[in-house]
């Protein structure tokens, strides 16, 4: 590796190509051993699009079931199931290698954080991947069945017919997206250890933050409609206010000032005069 202290621009260009790169093999091994499980993915993410969940005044508050006739997938291209498989494998592949993947971007921004803030790699690399896990769960688990349920549900009076390939990648950008959005706490807590931002930054910009959640939200999520956009920005701005308090706590804290030295002049004392303590001589 390179000179850790001092590098120069092409070295750090040299640095991101080979960090890259590493990370491309990774997932394509990733790939090579996801791709023949395929099918059972494919099943698996077909689960959410039966799933019918429905609210209750009463508890239990949320009752979840099946649909009773299950929705089908179809295709309509002769090459859509393969190029589906290939889909699913190579995103199987991305959540298989993610560990390492992380590892290399920690790996990249390590020579720009003191000796005594690399002891975080460890830490980072299990919390990003957890992070990453918690939010494609929270997308399979509850994203996913609400806003099938929703747009299925949208107009009573049309008949569905769902292809495969458009939901499949329905599912995985949205899998994908919710596993990066989750990352975003840990993202400003380690530009906050560097020193790039500060949690007052932060705090003064909310207001553009929660302007670019529901942006990013309309941009991430793969149809128009407001109800998915907005179960992807109201996490999205949940997890930046965790971002703020967590850069507040481990972020990088200023050196305290010194305070300065006021010098005081030593005045003189009065010479006392030999005649005793009143500077009056005894008078006979």
């Amino acid at each position: 590796m390179a000179d850790e202290t001092k590098m120069p621009l092409m070295g750090h260009l040299e640095e991101l190509r080979r960090r890259i790169l590493y990370s491309v093999l990774a997932v394509g091994i990733g790939f090579g051993a996801a791709i023949g499980f395929s099918d059972g993915i494919l099943q698996w993410l077909e689960r959410p699009l039966n799933v019918l969940y429905e609210f209750q005044w009463s508890y239990p508050y949320l009752v979840y079931s099946l649909r009773p006739e299950p929705q089908r997938l179809y295709f309509q291209a002769l090459t859509e199931p393969f190029w589906v498989h290939i889909k699913v494998g190579l995103v199987a592949g991305v959540f298989l290698t993610f560990p390492f993947v992380a590892y290399q971007v920690w790996r990249f921004v390590a020579p720009g954080m003191l000796p005594r803030e690399r002891q975080f790699a460890l830490p980072f690399l299990l919390l990003s991947t957890a992070f990453f896990v918690v939010g494609a769960a929270f997308c399979y688990f509850v994203v996913l069945p609400f806003g099938t349920q929703f747009l299925l549900a949208f107009d009573p009076h049309l008949v569905p017919i769902l292809t495969v390939g458009h939901y499949i990648d329905f599912c995985l950008i949205l899998l994908l997206a919710f596993g990066a959005i989750f990352e975003l706490p840990l993202a400003l807590t380690l530009m906050a250890r560097l020193g790039l931002i500060t949690p007052a930054f932060l705090a003064r910009n909310r207001k553009y933050a929660i302007l670019g959640a529901f942006v990013a939200a309309a941009i991430l999520t793969p149809t128009p409609d407001v109800f998915n956009q907005t179960l992807m920005a109201g996490p999205l701005i949940f997890l930046y206010e965790v971002g703020i308090w967590s850069a507040r706590i481990f972020g990088r804290r200023k050196a305290p000032e010194e305070a300065p030295v006021l010098e005081t002049p030593i005045r003189s004392q009065p010479a006392r005069p030999a005649g005793g303590e009143s500077g009056v001589g005894s008078q006979k």
